[in-house]
């Protein structure tokens, strides 16, 4: 369990600067990526704190919000090019 509440720590951490990349970002690529990294980051947290806490439903949670993860991070890069490819 210690290395499970370290590794939330960590996760955490990340989210900081994350967070402020995706506030303050140069340019909206930089805030893009810094949205996908969040979401990746909750996905992480989520997963930490559903093994924590022995929930059996948090597996299903996680693979729905990883695909919605993946889909956003896509409709990103074809938002920020535009349609081109």
């Amino acid at each position: 369990m210690i290395a499970i509440d370290i590794a939330i720590a960590i996760f955490g951490m990340c989210a900081v600067p994350a967070g402020y990349r995706m506030l303050v970002g140069p340019s909206r690529a930089d805030r893009a990526t810094a949205a996908d990294l969040m979401m990746f980051i909750l996905i992480g947290l989520l997963a930490l704190l559903g093994f924590r806490g022995g929930s059996s439903y948090t597996l299903d949670i996680v693979l729905v919000a990883a695909l919605v993860g993946f889909l956003s991070a896509v409709s990103f890069s074809r938002a920020l090019l535009r349609g081109e490819r």
